[in-house]
Protein backbone atom coordinates (compact mmCIF):
# COMPACT_ATOMS: atom_id res chain seq x y z
CA UNK A 1 0.00 0.00 0.00
CA UNK A 2 1.37 3.40 -1.29
CA UNK A 3 1.68 6.82 0.83
CA UNK A 4 -0.85 8.89 -1.75
CA UNK A 5 0.98 12.27 -3.03
CA UNK A 6 -0.79 15.93 -3.63
CA UNK A 7 -1.80 14.77 -7.57
CA UNK A 8 -3.71 12.23 -5.95
CA UNK A 9 -5.50 14.33 -2.98
CA UNK A 10 -6.19 16.27 -6.20
CA UNK A 11 -8.14 14.03 -8.29
CA UNK A 12 -10.09 13.44 -4.52
CA UNK A 13 -11.22 16.25 -4.03
CA UNK A 14 -11.79 17.73 -7.76
CA UNK A 15 -13.94 14.33 -8.43
CA UNK A 16 -15.80 15.36 -4.86
CA UNK A 17 -16.55 19.01 -5.68
CA UNK A 18 -17.69 18.20 -8.98
CA UNK A 19 -20.33 15.79 -7.67
CA UNK A 20 -21.49 18.21 -4.42
CA UNK A 21 -20.63 21.32 -5.53
CA UNK A 22 -17.67 23.93 -5.29
CA UNK A 23 -18.93 26.87 -3.00
CA UNK A 24 -20.76 24.66 -0.04
CA UNK A 25 -19.49 22.49 2.71
CA UNK A 26 -20.27 19.05 1.58
CA UNK A 27 -21.45 16.87 4.57
CA UNK A 28 -20.17 12.88 4.86
CA UNK A 29 -23.97 11.91 4.37
CA UNK A 30 -27.14 13.85 4.17
CA UNK A 31 -30.88 13.03 3.61
CA UNK A 32 -32.61 13.04 0.40
CA UNK A 33 -36.79 14.25 0.68
CA UNK A 34 -37.53 13.65 -3.05
CA UNK A 35 -40.93 11.52 -3.01
CA UNK A 36 -44.36 11.71 -0.72
CA UNK A 37 -42.82 13.00 2.03
CA UNK A 38 -44.17 15.72 2.35
CA UNK A 39 -47.58 14.61 1.84
CA UNK A 40 -47.66 11.85 3.74
CA UNK A 41 -46.97 14.21 6.93
CA UNK A 42 -49.65 16.40 6.08
CA UNK A 43 -52.33 13.75 6.09
CA UNK A 44 -50.77 11.92 9.27
CA UNK A 45 -51.18 15.97 10.87
CA UNK A 46 -54.35 16.50 9.52
CA UNK A 47 -55.40 12.74 11.02
CA UNK A 48 -54.31 14.23 14.31
CA UNK A 49 -52.77 10.64 15.25
CA UNK A 50 -48.86 11.67 15.15
CA UNK A 51 -47.70 9.26 18.25
CA UNK A 52 -47.40 5.70 18.60
CA UNK A 53 -50.62 5.35 16.79
CA UNK A 54 -51.64 5.49 13.32
CA UNK A 55 -51.99 3.58 10.20
CA UNK A 56 -47.95 5.16 9.04
CA UNK A 57 -46.91 2.90 11.79
CA UNK A 58 -48.27 -0.33 10.31
CA UNK A 59 -48.15 0.65 6.55
CA UNK A 60 -44.14 1.13 7.30
CA UNK A 61 -43.56 -2.34 8.76
CA UNK A 62 -45.57 -3.93 6.28
CA UNK A 63 -43.23 -2.15 3.77
CA UNK A 64 -40.19 -3.11 5.66
CA UNK A 65 -41.27 -6.30 6.05
CA UNK A 66 -41.83 -6.82 2.37
CA UNK A 67 -38.80 -5.07 1.07
CA UNK A 68 -36.32 -7.12 3.05
CA UNK A 69 -38.01 -10.32 2.63
CA UNK A 70 -38.79 -11.01 6.54
CA UNK A 71 -42.26 -12.26 8.01
CA UNK A 72 -42.37 -9.59 10.27
CA UNK A 73 -41.41 -5.73 11.19
CA UNK A 74 -42.02 -3.99 14.22
CA UNK A 75 -40.83 -0.47 14.10
CA UNK A 76 -38.74 1.23 17.29
CA UNK A 77 -37.75 4.82 17.89
CA UNK A 78 -34.14 4.19 17.39
CA UNK A 79 -31.77 1.51 16.14
CA UNK A 80 -29.74 0.99 19.59
CA UNK A 81 -33.40 0.48 20.99
CA UNK A 82 -34.13 -2.42 18.42
CA UNK A 83 -31.04 -3.94 19.43
CA UNK A 84 -31.66 -3.68 23.28
CA UNK A 85 -35.56 -5.54 22.49
CA UNK A 86 -33.66 -8.34 20.48
CA UNK A 87 -31.13 -9.19 23.01
CA UNK A 88 -33.76 -8.83 26.00
CA UNK A 89 -35.89 -11.39 23.66
CA UNK A 90 -33.11 -14.20 23.41
CA UNK A 91 -32.73 -13.83 27.26
CA UNK A 92 -29.60 -11.39 27.73
CA UNK A 93 -29.55 -10.24 31.22
CA UNK A 94 -26.95 -9.77 33.79
CA UNK A 95 -25.78 -13.64 33.91
CA UNK A 96 -24.62 -13.19 29.70
CA UNK A 97 -22.16 -12.32 27.67
CA UNK A 98 -22.64 -11.50 24.32
CA UNK A 99 -20.05 -11.78 21.64
CA UNK A 100 -19.60 -8.92 19.57
CA UNK A 101 -17.32 -7.01 17.20
CA UNK A 102 -15.03 -3.64 18.46
CA UNK A 103 -14.84 -2.26 15.49
CA UNK A 104 -18.89 -0.74 15.44
CA UNK A 105 -20.61 2.46 16.95
CA UNK A 106 -20.70 2.42 21.05
CA UNK A 107 -24.94 1.70 20.48
CA UNK A 108 -23.76 -1.93 20.02
CA UNK A 109 -22.16 -2.57 22.76
CA UNK A 110 -24.46 -0.03 25.01
CA UNK A 111 -27.36 -2.54 24.11
CA UNK A 112 -25.84 -5.47 25.38
CA UNK A 113 -24.79 -3.24 28.49
CA UNK A 114 -28.63 -2.19 28.75
CA UNK A 115 -29.46 -5.85 29.40
CA UNK A 116 -26.96 -6.27 32.23
CA UNK A 117 -24.38 -8.11 30.34
CA UNK A 118 -20.74 -8.07 29.33
CA UNK A 119 -19.72 -7.39 25.24
CA UNK A 120 -16.52 -9.65 24.56
CA UNK A 121 -14.49 -8.62 20.94
CA UNK A 122 -13.63 -10.82 18.78
CA UNK A 123 -11.52 -9.81 15.58
CA UNK A 124 -12.83 -8.63 12.20
CA UNK A 125 -12.19 -9.11 8.46
CA UNK A 126 -9.82 -6.88 6.44
CA UNK A 127 -12.15 -8.64 3.46
CA UNK A 128 -15.64 -7.32 4.83
CA UNK A 129 -15.08 -4.76 7.54
CA UNK A 130 -16.93 -6.94 9.96
CA UNK A 131 -16.96 -9.82 12.40
CA UNK A 132 -14.29 -12.45 11.13
CA UNK A 133 -15.49 -16.07 11.68
CA UNK A 134 -12.11 -17.64 12.52
CA UNK A 135 -11.90 -15.27 15.06
CA UNK A 136 -15.62 -16.28 16.34
CA UNK A 137 -14.77 -20.03 15.73
CA UNK A 138 -10.80 -19.66 17.13
CA UNK A 139 -12.58 -17.81 20.66
CA UNK A 140 -15.16 -20.22 20.97
CA UNK A 141 -12.59 -23.34 20.48
CA UNK A 142 -10.12 -22.14 22.84
CA UNK A 143 -11.73 -19.59 25.05
CA UNK A 144 -15.27 -21.57 26.08
CA UNK A 145 -16.65 -24.50 27.46
CA UNK A 146 -19.88 -26.30 26.86
CA UNK A 147 -22.13 -27.21 29.44
CA UNK A 148 -25.82 -28.63 29.62
CA UNK A 149 -26.21 -27.33 26.20
CA UNK A 150 -25.06 -23.84 26.61
CA UNK A 151 -21.44 -22.49 25.91
CA UNK A 152 -19.33 -20.74 28.73
CA UNK A 153 -16.85 -17.78 29.17
CA UNK A 154 -13.68 -19.56 30.77
CA UNK A 155 -12.62 -16.56 31.89
CA UNK A 156 -16.05 -15.00 33.37
CA UNK A 157 -18.21 -18.24 33.64
CA UNK A 158 -21.11 -16.51 32.72
CA UNK A 159 -23.11 -18.13 29.69
CA UNK A 160 -22.69 -16.88 26.34
CA UNK A 161 -26.24 -15.46 25.31
CA UNK A 162 -25.72 -14.84 22.02
CA UNK A 163 -23.10 -13.76 19.16
CA UNK A 164 -23.93 -9.78 17.37
CA UNK A 165 -21.88 -9.05 14.18
CA UNK A 166 -22.25 -5.83 12.42
CA UNK A 167 -22.77 -5.09 9.01
CA UNK A 168 -20.39 -1.91 9.05
CA UNK A 169 -20.71 0.64 6.65
CA UNK A 170 -23.37 -1.46 4.37
CA UNK A 171 -21.03 -4.06 4.08
CA UNK A 172 -22.00 -7.37 4.48
CA UNK A 173 -20.12 -9.90 6.74
CA UNK A 174 -19.89 -13.62 6.12
CA UNK A 175 -23.18 -14.32 8.05
CA UNK A 176 -23.94 -17.86 6.62
CA UNK A 177 -20.35 -18.90 8.04
CA UNK A 178 -20.80 -16.98 11.44
CA UNK A 179 -24.56 -18.50 11.54
CA UNK A 180 -23.39 -22.10 11.09
CA UNK A 181 -20.65 -21.60 13.93
CA UNK A 182 -23.62 -20.50 16.41
CA UNK A 183 -25.50 -23.77 15.30
CA UNK A 184 -22.48 -25.53 16.66
CA UNK A 185 -22.31 -23.79 19.81
CA UNK A 186 -25.99 -23.46 20.51
CA UNK A 187 -25.90 -19.78 20.16
CA UNK A 188 -28.54 -17.00 19.04
CA UNK A 189 -27.44 -14.95 15.86
CA UNK A 190 -28.42 -10.93 15.98
CA UNK A 191 -27.43 -9.18 13.32
CA UNK A 192 -27.24 -5.56 13.61
CA UNK A 193 -27.56 -4.16 10.21
CA UNK A 194 -28.16 -0.32 11.16
CA UNK A 195 -26.28 0.59 8.60
CA UNK A 196 -27.39 -2.17 6.00
CA UNK A 197 -30.51 -1.16 4.14
CA UNK A 198 -30.60 -2.44 0.80
CA UNK A 199 -27.36 -5.10 1.33
CA UNK A 200 -27.98 -8.55 0.41
CA UNK A 201 -25.54 -11.40 0.81
CA UNK A 202 -25.63 -14.50 -1.59
CA UNK A 203 -28.97 -12.65 -2.66
CA UNK A 204 -30.78 -12.86 0.95
CA UNK A 205 -31.18 -9.50 2.58
CA UNK A 206 -28.79 -8.48 5.53
CA UNK A 207 -31.05 -9.23 8.78
CA UNK A 208 -32.82 -12.29 7.63
CA UNK A 209 -29.96 -14.66 8.57
CA UNK A 210 -30.35 -14.52 12.44
CA UNK A 211 -33.21 -14.77 14.78
CA UNK A 212 -33.50 -11.18 14.96
CA UNK A 213 -32.37 -8.33 12.45
CA UNK A 214 -32.36 -4.67 13.37
CA UNK A 215 -32.17 -1.65 11.29
CA UNK A 216 -31.93 2.34 12.33
CA UNK A 217 -33.40 5.28 10.29
CA UNK A 218 -31.02 8.12 11.79
CA UNK A 219 -30.28 10.82 9.95
CA UNK A 220 -27.76 10.37 8.35
CA UNK A 221 -28.80 6.75 6.79
CA UNK A 222 -29.85 5.65 3.33
CA UNK A 223 -33.31 6.08 4.35
CA UNK A 224 -34.43 7.81 7.37
CA UNK A 225 -37.45 8.63 9.59
CA UNK A 226 -35.85 11.51 11.56
CA UNK A 227 -35.08 9.45 14.41
CA UNK A 228 -36.11 5.24 14.16
CA UNK A 229 -35.50 1.88 13.92
CA UNK A 230 -36.76 -2.14 13.20
CA UNK A 231 -36.70 -5.28 14.38
CA UNK A 232 -36.76 -8.15 11.93
CA UNK A 233 -37.94 -11.91 12.62
CA UNK A 234 -39.70 -14.86 11.33
CA UNK A 235 -40.74 -15.78 14.43
CA UNK A 236 -44.17 -15.31 15.48
CA UNK A 237 -44.36 -15.76 18.57
CA UNK A 238 -41.02 -13.10 18.81
CA UNK A 239 -42.41 -10.50 16.54
CA UNK A 240 -45.55 -10.45 19.24
CA UNK A 241 -43.36 -10.30 22.25
CA UNK A 242 -41.36 -7.36 20.63
CA UNK A 243 -44.25 -5.48 19.57
CA UNK A 244 -45.88 -6.18 23.03
CA UNK A 245 -43.20 -4.88 25.34
CA UNK A 246 -41.91 -1.98 23.47
CA UNK A 247 -45.49 0.02 23.73
CA UNK A 248 -44.98 -0.65 27.49
CA UNK A 249 -46.40 -4.07 27.57
CA UNK A 250 -49.95 -2.17 27.52
CA UNK A 251 -52.93 -4.90 27.84
CA UNK A 252 -55.47 -4.06 24.85
CA UNK A 253 -58.97 -2.93 26.97
CA UNK A 254 -61.04 -0.33 26.00
CA UNK A 255 -60.17 2.12 29.03
CA UNK A 256 -58.48 0.79 31.35
CA UNK A 257 -54.78 0.91 31.85
CA UNK A 258 -52.97 -2.53 32.26
CA UNK A 259 -49.67 -3.64 31.82
CA UNK A 260 -48.67 -7.34 32.35
CA UNK A 261 -44.59 -7.09 32.63
CA UNK A 262 -41.90 -4.04 32.41
CA UNK A 263 -42.26 -2.77 29.12
CA UNK A 264 -40.70 0.10 27.18
CA UNK A 265 -41.64 3.48 25.82
CA UNK A 266 -39.81 2.23 21.98
CA UNK A 267 -42.49 2.46 19.56
CA UNK A 268 -41.96 4.67 16.45
CA UNK A 269 -44.23 7.21 15.73
CA UNK A 270 -46.78 7.50 13.25
CA UNK A 271 -45.57 10.76 12.34
CA UNK A 272 -41.78 9.53 11.79
CA UNK A 273 -43.29 6.51 10.24
CA UNK A 274 -45.28 8.67 7.54
CA UNK A 275 -41.94 9.55 6.14
CA UNK A 276 -40.28 6.04 6.59
CA UNK A 277 -43.18 5.29 3.94
CA UNK A 278 -42.22 8.02 1.92
CA UNK A 279 -38.58 7.07 1.99
CA UNK A 280 -38.93 3.47 1.63
CA UNK A 281 -40.90 4.11 -1.71
CA UNK A 282 -37.38 5.48 -3.25
CA UNK A 283 -34.90 2.88 -1.62
CA UNK A 284 -33.99 1.03 -4.97
CA UNK A 285 -33.54 3.97 -6.50
CA UNK A 286 -31.48 5.53 -3.81
CA UNK A 287 -29.30 2.34 -3.60
CA UNK A 288 -28.76 2.27 -7.54
CA UNK A 289 -27.49 5.76 -6.90
CA UNK A 290 -25.08 5.12 -4.32
CA UNK A 291 -23.80 2.16 -6.17
CA UNK A 292 -23.05 4.33 -9.21
CA UNK A 293 -21.05 6.71 -6.68
CA UNK A 294 -19.46 3.53 -5.55
CA UNK A 295 -18.47 2.81 -8.70
CA UNK A 296 -16.93 6.29 -9.91
CA UNK A 297 -15.20 6.54 -7.03
CA UNK A 298 -13.54 2.69 -7.74
CA UNK A 299 -12.94 4.19 -11.24
CA UNK A 300 -11.46 7.67 -10.42
CA UNK A 301 -9.15 6.22 -7.67
CA UNK A 302 -7.68 3.43 -9.60
CA UNK A 303 -5.37 6.18 -10.93
CA UNK A 304 -4.20 7.02 -7.77
CA UNK A 305 -2.43 5.25 -4.54
CA UNK A 306 -6.17 5.43 -2.96
CA UNK A 307 -7.03 2.14 -2.12
CA UNK A 308 -10.89 2.16 -1.97
CA UNK A 309 -12.97 -0.42 0.03
CA UNK A 310 -15.37 -2.12 -2.28
CA UNK A 311 -17.95 -4.80 -1.58
CA UNK A 312 -17.00 -8.35 -0.58
CA UNK A 313 -17.60 -11.24 -2.58
CA UNK A 314 -20.82 -12.75 -2.72
CA UNK A 315 -22.32 -9.52 -1.41
CA UNK A 316 -24.49 -6.74 -3.06
CA UNK A 317 -23.81 -3.41 -0.83
CA UNK A 318 -25.56 -0.66 -0.45
CA UNK A 319 -22.27 1.15 -0.14
CA UNK A 320 -23.54 3.23 2.62
CA UNK A 321 -20.74 5.26 3.32
CA UNK A 322 -17.47 4.75 1.13
CA UNK A 323 -14.22 4.16 2.63
CA UNK A 324 -10.98 4.36 1.80
CA UNK A 325 -7.72 2.05 3.61
CA UNK A 326 -4.85 4.82 3.70
CA UNK A 327 -1.16 3.61 4.41
CA UNK A 328 -0.76 4.24 8.21
CA UNK A 329 -2.16 6.31 10.95
CA UNK A 330 -0.14 9.79 9.86
CA UNK A 331 -1.47 9.63 6.41
CA UNK A 332 -4.83 8.77 8.17
CA UNK A 333 -4.67 11.91 10.48
CA UNK A 334 -2.95 14.02 7.58
CA UNK A 335 -5.72 13.20 4.98
CA UNK A 336 -8.31 14.22 7.36
CA UNK A 337 -6.99 16.96 8.52
CA UNK A 338 -6.73 17.94 4.42
CA UNK A 339 -9.91 17.29 3.57
CA UNK A 340 -11.96 18.73 6.33
CA UNK A 341 -10.10 21.86 6.13
CA UNK A 342 -10.84 21.92 2.28
CA UNK A 343 -14.37 22.19 3.68
CA UNK A 344 -14.90 18.29 2.67
CA UNK A 345 -15.87 16.15 5.68
CA UNK A 346 -14.30 13.11 6.21
CA UNK A 347 -14.20 11.47 9.17
CA UNK A 348 -12.35 8.19 11.01
CA UNK A 349 -13.38 5.16 12.05
CA UNK A 350 -15.10 4.79 15.45
CA UNK A 351 -12.58 4.16 18.62
CA UNK A 352 -13.01 0.68 19.31
CA UNK A 353 -15.30 0.12 21.56
CA UNK A 354 -12.78 -1.96 23.94
CA UNK A 355 -10.87 1.09 24.19
CA UNK A 356 -13.58 3.27 25.43
CA UNK A 357 -13.84 3.76 29.17
CA UNK A 358 -16.95 1.98 29.98
CA UNK A 359 -15.87 -1.11 28.44
CA UNK A 360 -12.18 -1.53 28.34
CA UNK A 361 -12.22 -4.09 31.07
CA UNK A 362 -14.07 -6.55 28.42
CA UNK A 363 -12.99 -9.63 27.59
CA UNK A 364 -11.00 -9.45 24.29
CA UNK A 365 -10.04 -11.90 21.29
CA UNK A 366 -6.98 -10.94 19.62
CA UNK A 367 -8.29 -8.02 17.69
CA UNK A 368 -4.83 -7.48 14.79
CA UNK A 369 -7.23 -6.86 12.05
CA UNK A 370 -9.50 -4.04 13.76
CA UNK A 371 -6.12 -2.37 15.41
CA UNK A 372 -5.25 -1.83 11.90
CA UNK A 373 -8.08 -0.87 10.71
CA UNK A 374 -8.71 1.71 13.21
CA UNK A 375 -5.36 3.40 12.27
CA UNK A 376 -5.88 3.61 8.31
CA UNK A 377 -9.60 3.79 7.71
CA UNK A 378 -11.64 6.75 6.71
CA UNK A 379 -15.08 7.33 5.26
CA UNK A 380 -15.63 10.37 2.65
CA UNK A 381 -18.74 11.69 1.43
CA UNK A 382 -21.48 9.72 0.31
CA UNK A 383 -24.52 11.17 0.00
CA UNK A 384 -27.13 10.20 -2.76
Amino acid sequence: MKKCNSKDYDVLIDFIRNIYGFDKYIPLHEPSFDGNELKYIKDCIDSTYVSSVGKYVDKFESLFADYVGSKYAIATVNGTAALHVALRLVGIDNNSDVITQPLSFVATSNAIRYCGAQPIYVDVSRNTLGMCPDSLYSYLKTKTFFQDGFTYSKLSNRRIGAVLPMHTFGHPCAVDELLEICDKFNLPLIEDSAESIGSLYKSKHTGTFGKFGTFSFNGNKTITTGGGGMIITNNYDLAKKAKHITTTSKVKDPYRFIHDEVGYNYRLPNINSALGCAQIENLQKKIRKKRALAKSYKNILSTTNFSFFNEPKKAKSNFWLNTLILSSKNERDSFLKITNEKGIMTRPAWTLNNKLEMFKECECHNLDNSNWLEDRLVNIPSSV
